[in-house]
């Protein structure tokens, strides 16, 4: 992490998650310094904090790669360029213009930039709770936990997942190798994810790796002094049945805001940011966005349209930064990674 409290640089990223590392390469493959401003202590954003042993299996020429695995390739991707990073650092406030723009911190560093790359993800995140009584009991010793870091801390556990999107199934199909037991519940026996799932899924539920509990929801857990001894789940006509499990894994989804970005001038749509789909420029000159933070119609929510997002830009903000010289495009093959001198 970098101590500077004050620095220029060409373009600041805000945000040092997959979409925003990869902004950071492209920027350097023009020669474009940049840095990368984030606000938690370590890059990565989602993939590190929230699923580094979780498969990503939608990154070309990677059948399967856990997030750690993906951060980590990209972190050494922008080695050569030797990208400064303010971590543990809220951007608080922009000002200036196009061409000149000048950004601060909660710890008070000061960065002066050209342009600005905003690749905040979901913004500020949290999970969905459940409005479930004595919640807060069982997150405080980790039997309710919204975020697998370690598919080793649940060896030999029994595990309730509730929920229908992607993260329930893919963490139950994760984890159907490590617990003990493993018990889906969701309150239709319709799930939304990746059909490549919803297939293994079927065959880890004939294998008997994995309970459907369906149409139910969760109502209630029972245990004392923080150790889960049963989740309790409900019908809608109000029949419950009790699953002696011993930890609860909710995946209901992310609350998102974008916080003081937000009030930085620029159109926001239900905390995301509108671009220009060929320049991913948003409605203040000289800050684009990119990644999930982006939105524009036929948008994907894909890591890999973050990377060809982040690429658009840096094209983009080239004639910002360099406006006399002109952009010559190359392959990589052919240019290789450009000095930094």
């Amino acid at each position: 992490m970098t101590d500077a409290s004050s620095l220029s640089t060409d373009v600041a990223i805000i945000g040092a998650g997959p979409t925003g590392l990869f902004a950071a390469f492209e920027c350097g493959m023009l020669k474009l310094n940049c840095v990368l401003l984030d606000a938690l202590d370590e890059v990565g954003g989602q993939c590190a904090a929230l699923y580094p042993e979780k498969p990503i299996y939608d990154i070309p020429a990677h059948p399967a790669i856990e997030g750690a695995a993906l951060v980590e390739a990209l972190d050494r991707q922008i080695a050569p360029f030797d990208v400064p990073r303010l971590l543990g650092r809220r951007v608080e406030r922009l000002t200036g213009h196009r061409g000149d723009f000048v950004l601060g911190t909660d710890r008070g560093d000061t960065i002066r930039a050209r342009a600005v790359i905003v690749a905040a993800g979901a913004g500020a995140f949290g999970p969905n709770r459940p409005p479930l009584a004595g919640l807060e009991g069982f997150e405080a010793t980790g039997a309710v936990q919204y975020y697998v870091r370690r598919r080793a801390d649940f060896a030999g556990t029994r595990i309730v997942i509730a929920g229908g999107g992607d993260s329930a199934i893919d963490w139950a199909l994760s984890l159907k190798d490590v617990a003990e037991k493993i018990w889906l519940v969701h309150r239709r026996d319709r799930f939304r994810a990746a059909p490549e799932s919803l297939r293994q899924l079927d065959e880890a539920v004939a294998a008997g790796l994995i309970e459907k509990i369906v149409p139910y929801q969760l109502h209630g857990l029972h245990g004392a002094a923080g150790a889960l001894e049963g989740v309790e789940v409900a019908t809608l006509d109000g029949d419950t049945r009790i699953l002696p499990g011993n930890r609860l894994l909710p995946f209901f989804g992310l609350s998102t805001d974008l916080g003081p970005i937000a009030h930085w001038g620029m159109d926001s749509v239900r905390s995301t940011i509108p671009v220009v789909p060929s320049t991913c420029e948003t409605s203040l000159p000289g800050v684009f966005a990119v990644g999930d933070v982006a939105t524009y119609p036929g948008k994907l929510k894909l890591i890999l349209q973050g990377f060809s997002e982040g690429a658009m830009a840096a094209h983009a903000i080239h004639p910002i930064v360099r406006p006399d010289t002109a952009l010559h495009f190359e392959y990589s093959t052919s240019k290789g990674v450009p000095d930094r001198a």
